[in-house]
């Protein structure tokens, strides 16, 4: 099936959705980076509210496993968010195996830390083309099947979801590569917004604080705990504990954020038909907006 043919089966689908209950009941999302970490934990969450979820992630075997430990209106796919095909081949699959798609969650992303004298040209071209690049092929190939769906349902309306981040919002030390595409990201969103609402499809962000018991953060190995050690990323820290601690001090709230938090962040975009173009902070108060 090509791009063409998954638009037309979508057209036709656009009425037939699976007779589930819940908050997103009868919906069809897409999670990217979902078979894990934050993408998994918000790909549990859209599931358990009556969604039928496709989790694409670069790591496939694990997407379907994934995928298959949350039930049969659950499918594992393969994505590489980096590269426009693949992105194209997700969601002419999602189509083929589900019938189109209502919400697309853009989470998959990946950082690499370091200051100007330490990161590579290579690593922030790597960053970049997966958070920033990866973002943008994602609401153009997601973005054709809702318009399909649209022209037949004139009346629906579906959302793309970037999940961002505080980076996105505030600058971050030694860490601009991820920063400078989170704040190119909610270029992007505003941007769609106002190209695509003619079409009824809402493009929103959502920028959390740190997920700390996720592999982003806590990976033994190239988590940000250790990454920002050795970066000096955290004043005198001499242990991973002493940058965990640090980080745990800047919310008020003193705890990390979790993709339940996120997860409430979703559902408010779907569920609202008054808002588009928005960077909604989840950050325990880290970064407060004016």
């Amino acid at each position: 099936m090509n791009l063409t043919e998954a638009k037309n089966l979508a057209k036709q689908n656009v009425n037939v959705r699976p007779d589930t209950k819940g908050r997103l009941g009868g919906k069809i999302a897409v999670v990217t980076g979902g078979a894990q970490g934050f993408g998994l934990g918000i790909a549990e969450e859209l599931y358990r509210e009556g969604a039928s979820v496709v989790l694409a992630d670069i790591n496939e075997e694990l997407a379907k496993a994934s995928a298959s430990s949350l039930g049969e209106r659950a499918v594992g796919i393969k994505v590489d968010v980096s590269s426009a095909s693949s992105v194209e081949e997700l969601v002419i699959r999602t189509v083929e195996e589900l019938g189109g798609i209502d919400i697309f969650v853009a989470n998959a992303g990946v950082v690499k830390a370091g200051s100007l004298d330490e990161l590579t040209p290579e690593q922030f071209d790597f960053v970049t083309k997966v958070n920033y690049t990866g973002y943008y092929y994602c609401v153009k190939y997601a973005s054709e099947i809702m318009k399909a769906q649209h022209e037949a349902n004139p009346d629906a309306w579906y959302d793309i979801i970037q999940i961002n981040s505080k980076s996105g919002l505030v600058g971050s030390k030694n860490n601009f590569a991820y920063a400078g595409g989170k704040f190119g990201g909610i270029g992007l969103t505003q941007s769609f917004a106002l190209e695509l609402v003619e079409y009824q499809i809402k493009i929103n962000s959502i920028c959390p604080g740190n997920f700390y018991d996720g592999p982003l953060w806590s990976d033994p190995e190239k988590g940000l705990f250790v990454q920002y050690l050795k970066a000096g990323k955290v004043p005198g820290a001499k242990t991973v504990e002493d940058v965990k601690n640090s980080y745990l001090s800047k919310s008020p709230i003193h705890r990390g954020c979790t993709p339940k938090d996120v997860a409430k962040a979703v559902f408010y975009c779907v569920e609202q038909t008054y808002e588009t173009g928005q960077a909604i902070p989840v950050t325990g108060g880290q970064v407060m907006m004016n």
